[in-house]
């Protein structure tokens, strides 16, 4: 047996503000809500092969770079198309010392989370 990834959790400043746009980018729905926590989610709900988003009200503040970031494809669109579909849905454009060679574009979520854009998967090893 193994394990898979079942969850990724955010912390943030507004769960609410960050719903609305992991919802818009990964085409998510809210699964559910506590007090502090919104988990976002495909439209199947829970157990399928995508990992739920779950973010968490945390009000203090974020020391250094995250340790895990999300990458993100596009599934019925160009790179380019998805590029402006993001930064329409509220994404911005973050510079961590790219060369502008890259296939990728790194952006960041409303609360400057970065996350990449790729231009497409790696090819399986």
């Amino acid at each position: 047996m193994a394990c898979r990834i079942s969850e990724l959790v955010l912390h943030c400043h507004d769960p609410e503000v960050l719903a609305r746009f992991w919802c818009e980018v990964l085409d998510y729905v809210e699964l559910g809500r506590e007090e502090d926590v919104i988990e976002l989610g495909p439209r199947e709900g829970f157990g399928g092969p995508q990992p739920t988003l779950v973010l968490i009200r945390h009000d203090a503040p974020q020391k250094g770079q995250l340790k895990l970031h999300i990458d993100v494809n596009a599934t019925d669109r160009d790179q380019d198309a998805e590029l402006e579909r993001l930064l329409a849905a509220g994404a911005v454009r973050a510079d961590i010392g790219q060369t502008g060679e890259e296939s990728w574009h790194v952006l960041a979520d409303p609360e400057g989370n970065e996350f990449c854009l790729l231009k497409g998967r790696i090819a399986p090893v």
